[in-house]
């Protein structure tokens, strides 16, 4: 796989450090999550193809452990606020001394310097500050937050991702490791580039909701069908629309101009009436094979049996029979191998890794009885 003999050490945290971690497990990283003692279970959903070490950090001799892993580590990927790891003596600065090739990732939400550097947030207040919270909604309706995908997804744990890949092709020409300073709300902004550079050529000219791809245009919007499901139609382009139409069986003579924004609240009521006359299978089966872009508004319980995805297989089954999105995107030579076993539990792997990082049986043992270090091991099951 790409990252295979990459070592990374990520200190387990929420939602957007997981992510990046699981990328970089994906593509064949080793990655071992610290986990804290005495943590009653995991929040990380995903864990997969990680390895748990549970090291108390309270305990000096804890902070040494996790020293050791980091100065023999390529990656370390932290989620704390600013701070945090100076104050146990393993920032960037005391670490890079020790391993000059360390890559630092640090994801936090505002970034390490300006004035909130500090400050408490999540996905909604990082998507505010980038600005586009302020696009997102229905017309007159207040700003909408979808999910929080964007800044701690997108903005974070994969532009970080995309930070560490790119650390590491660097450091094979100057051999050197660097920090990467991934702000949630600077790559929610960067997603978003699209937004910002399109404004020139008339896209977001409308208020918020009124706007081609806001929800204002009718062609380029989610309907309701007959049997309460939900079609979604992308018909920008004037070929892509005139096939819209042919399937509804609507002539455009009888219609106003697709892109005369006044007459859009009629041209939805009309599209809005005849996509609520059939099925959604029955409109899938009208628009499959055509350029309308029109596709049927799918639950997770049914994207893998889609014909497309299945024949694809983008979507994998884990040892518990659990579903997920496969790995994206597909390289031809060295794929993505997703580990199908149960993420780990915390310190599931800690003997494991710590005798893989040099420690002796006797310090394990030693720092097990002291409580410097957990270890659940599961049995395999004979």
């Amino acid at each position: 796989m790409a990252l295979a003999g990459v070592r990374v050490i990520e200190l387990a945290g929420l939602a957007p450090a997981p992510f990046c971690g699981m990328i970089l497990a994906d593509f064949g990283a080793k990655v071992i999550r610290v986990d804290r003692t005495k943590a009653s279970m995991s929040l990380d959903t995903q864990g997969r193809g990680k390895r748990s070490v549970a090291i108390n950090l309270k305990n000096p001799e804890g902070i040494t452990v996790l020293k050791k892993l980091c100065i023999q580590s390529d990656v370390i990927l932290e989620p704390y606020r600013k701070g945090v790891m100076e104050k146990l003596g393993l920032g960037p600065q005391q670490l890079l001394k020790e391993n000059p090739g360390l890559i630092y990732a640090r994801l936090t939400g505002y970034g390490q310097t300006g004035c909130y550097a500090t400050a408490a947030g999540h996905d909604i207040n990082y998507l505010a500050l980038s600005g586009l919270l302020s696009r997102l909604g229905r017309s007159e309706e207040k700003p909408y937050a979808p999910l929080n995908l964007v800044a701690d997804f997108a903005g974070g744990g994969l532009t970080c991702a995309l930070g560490i890949v790119l650390a590491l092709l660097e450091r094979t020409k100057s051999g050197k490791g660097q920090i990467i300073d991934a702000s949630m709300v600077e790559g929610a902004a960067y997603t978003g580039s699209f937004v910002w550079k399109s404004q020139s050529i008339g896209l977001w000219d409308r208020p918020r909701g009124q706007n081609m791809l806001d929800s204002g245009a009718p062609f380029y919007d989610t309907y309701q069908t007959s049997d309460g499901k939900y079609v979604a139609v992308g018909a920008i382009e004037p070929q892509f629309y005139s096939q819209l139409l042919h399937g509804l069986e609507l002539d455009s003579s009888q219609l106003p101009p697709q892109m005369s924004f006044t007459d859009w609240p009629e041209l939805r009521l009309i599209f809005t009436q005849r996509f609520a006359s059939k099925t959604q299978a029955e409109w899938s089966k009208i628009f499959d094979c055509t350029d309308a872009c029109v596709t049927p508004v799918l639950s997770f319980e049914e994207v893998s049996s889609h014909p497309h995805n299945k024949e694809r297989g983008s979507f994998v089954k884990d040892s518990s029979g659990k579903e997920s999105p496969r790995p994206a995107p597909v390289l031809s030579r060295t794929p993505a191998e997703p580990c199908l076993l149960a993420n780990p539990e915390i310190g599931e792997h800690t003997v494991e890794v710590l005798e893989e990082y040099g420690f002796t049986s006797a310090e394990i043992d030693q720092m097990l009885t002291a409580g410097v270090v957990e270890s659940h091991a599961i049995k395999a099951k004979l």
